[in-house]
Order: structure tokens, then sequence, then C-alpha cells
């Protein structure tokens, strides 16, 4: 029972982050402002346990997720023939491109020590 609190949790949050981007025009999406909300919500442990518990049942199965991704990548094998050194370069770059940003950043917030 405590899973599908959890649940409802995590899909109102997602619902009013929707309505929240869609009715006042923001330029996020609702996902994104929802999981913003689900962030502020997880302070209070009246959120937090059912989410928790939730989150653990999700994590558990969570290879029965990838299952629309493998049968996705099966029904486009000819794209995936013709762009896939493509691809793969362009994931590769954008991995080290995001690595390299975020220790830029966390090169100039961490605070600098006297050695």
């Amino acid at each position: 029972m405590l899973g599908l609190q959890g649940l409802a949790w995590l899909l109102a949050m997602q619902s009013l982050g929707e309505l929240l981007s869609r009715g006042l025009a923001l330029p996020f999406p609702g996902p994104v402002i929802g999981m913003l909300l689900l962030l502020l919500a997880l302070r209070w442990p009246v959120v937090r346990k059912p989410v928790a518990a939730c989150a653990g049942f999700l994590l558990s199965h969570l290879s029965l997720l990838f299952v629309p991704v493998g049968v996705g990548v099966m029904t486009h094998l000819g794209l995936l023939g013709q762009f896939g050194v493509r691809m793969l370069a362009v994931i590769v770059l954008s991995t080290w491109v995001g690595l390299a940003v975020t220790a830029l950043v966390m090169h100039h917030l961490t605070p600098k020590r006297d050695a």
C-alpha cells in the first residue's frame, strides 16, 4: 500500500508540474518542474516514506524498463547501420563535454584550501 501511495505522489507532482508549465506558459517541461516540486516535497516524511517504497520497487524492476528501448533499437537496425558511427561519436563527444563542464563548474565553485 505504501508503494501505491508513493506512485500517487510521483504522478501528482508530475501532473502539477504539467499544469504549472502549461498554465503559466513556462519555458520548462512539466516533468522537470514536477521533479523540482518532488525534490522540495521530499523534505516531509509523509512524502518521503511512500516515495522511497515506490522507488525501491521501481529500481528492483529497472531491467524491465529497458525492454522498449531494446525493441526500438531492433526495429530501427537500418538506421543504426546507416548512422551508427555518427551517433556513437555524438554520444561520446557529448558525454565528454558534459563531464568537462561539470568538472570546470565544480572546480570554480569548490572553496579553495590553502595547503
